[in-house]
């Protein structure tokens, strides 16, 4: 693993941008990881502006920002425009096609849909389950970084609810990613 791995989550409140940094850290912690965690929020209780950003390290981590994440998960358009151009030439954008439509293909990143919101509505009838389906879609993108096992142990621990269809959800997302 490399010294310092760096993930931006964003998007609107009530996706479950701020669960999933969270469950990245908590997984991290147990795999004996040094993690940081910095997240930030519009002031609206729900559908506003949120970001997760999370730094995973084995040494001491210096600063928590994120300046060049090696993934980003954009579920809202604003969230893509706002983060793309901070992503480096190596690194990974993921982002919903059900809310950002627009793509630069101008960026020399990688770029990959993720069509979370789709098929959770198609497997599980419900849009809830979408931070699901993304989180293990970023569990096999942090392969060697991250324990996809931790992860979803994690997972599970900081949403105790619907533990069947999130575990099911979870696995989906794994494997839409290669």
């Amino acid at each position: 693993m490399k010294d310092r791995t760096e993930i931006v989550a964003s998007g609107f409140g009530g996706q479950g941008v701020v669960r999933l940094g969270q469950t990245l850290g908590e997984a991290a912690v147990k795999q004996g990881l040094r993690v940081t965690m910095l997240k930030s929020h519009g002031t609206e209780m729900r559908g506003g502006y949120v970001r997760s950003q999370v730094v995973l390290s084995q040494k001491p981590i210096d600063s928590p920002m994120c300046e060049n994440p090696d993934v980003f998960l954009a579920l809202s358009a604003a969230a893509y425009k706002r983060f793309k151009d901070t992503v480096p030439p190596e690194g990974l954008i993921l982002y919903d096609p059900a809310f950002v439509a627009e793509v630069d293909t101008g960026l020399k990143c990688r770029q990959k849909p993720l069509p979370a919101k789709d098929l959770a509505v198609k497997h599980f009838k419900r849009p809830l389950f979408a931070n699901a389906i993304a989180l293990g879609a970023l569990s096999r993108l942090l392969e060697g970084r991250l324990d996809k096992d931790k992860v979803l142990e994690s997972f599970l621990e900081v949403i105790p609810k619907y533990k069947e269809e999130n575990r099911a959800a979870f696995e989906l997302g794994y494997r839409q990613v290669e």
